[in-house]
């Protein structure tokens, strides 16, 4: 029986439906490709939906490269009740009345929760402390006491209130750096205007270049196996292009210096054909190769 021929490198970006892991997005992905060379850059809680950016094949050797310092979420976030794990899938640990918060307070909680933070991730965050995740030291009966770390929150947009009893949902778009823990500010909120809160829902729509106008459904990629961004439209899209000539290509290929390409931080270096050789930095004068992505 013959085997399943290895997919082309390059990039999937995947619409992550509710309730999977995303860990479980990667296994769906290994079947659906026939490889096991895929891995996955930026978790999503399995609650989430939205932007997952996965690896293929020597694409894997982008992932830690990728500037995926910026993320945009849509969310809903309930007023009233906090929980133990700062969204809906947790026990709620205290409830209060929130219909008397106004918009005026609501406002001004949303407003102090913007730009430069520091944020308490939430206790159930895949923070690591002393080597072990937060969340399995809660699962295990411990007491996790994280310290605040620097966030930064560029938007924190209201889109609408709902006002229902005693219970009050606010749709927000939030634009955030890298480690920031929405449910973290669901939380915060709650807890600045004195009712409690939680994340109800959570949606990424964006993560670094990637969107989702680019991201596909599982069941779409199972329908049509194939790839978002082959390995070449991937580091065009997400870093500086230097294309080199064909003698300085095969330097490249084999390891041997090159001069600086005058491009700051890390930038694609390209051969004639329009193919990606590796991701490079200038340094003394010279290029040195990040990481070598030309088949071997």
């Amino acid at each position: 029986m013959s085997r399943k021929p290895a997919p082309p490198p390059g990039l999937l970006i995947v619409d992550k439906p509710g309730g999977m892991t995303s860990h479980d997005v990667v296994a769906r992905a290994r079947r659906i490709l026939g490889t096991r060379k895929i891995g996955h850059a930026g978790t999503l809680d399995p609650m989430a939906t939205g932007v997952l950016v996965l690896g293929v094949e020597r694409a894997t050797k982008l992932l830690g490269h990728l500037a995926l310092d910026r993320k945009t979420y849509l969310a809903t976030i309930a007023l009233g009740a906090a929980t133990a794990t700062d969204d809906a899938e947790g026990e709620i640990v205290s409830e209060a009345d929130a219909s008397g918060v106004t918009d005026e307070r609501i406002a001004a909680g949303i407003a102090a929760l913007t730009g430069e933070l520091q944020q308490v991730p939430s206790a159930v965050s895949a923070v690591k402390v002393a080597g072990k995740r937060a969340y399995a030291r809660v699962r295990a009966g411990e007491d996790v006491d994280l310290p605040p770390r620097p966030v930064t929150v560029y938007r924190f947009d209201l889109l609408a209130t709902r006002r229902e009893g005693a219970r009050v949902e606010l749709d927000v778009m939030i634009d955030c750096s890298s480690g920031t823990y929405v449910r973290a500010l669901a939380r915060d909120l709650g807890a600045d205007l004195g009712v409690g809160g939680h994340l109800a829902a959570l949606r990424r729509t964006t993560v670094g270049p990637f969107t989702l106008a680019a991201a596909r459904t599982l069941d779409a990629v199972e329908a049509e196996p194939g790839l978002s961004l082959s390995l070449d439209e991937a580091v065009a899209a997400a870093f500086p292009r230097r294309d080199v000539d064909a003698a300085t290509a095969r330097a490249v290929r084999h390891g041997r210096r090159i001069p600086a390409g005058g491009l700051d931080g890390t930038y694609g270096v390209f051969d004639p054909d329009g193919h990606v050789l590796a991701l490079a930095t200038d340094q003394g004068g010279a290029t040195r190769p990040v990481v070598v992505l030309a088949p071997a």
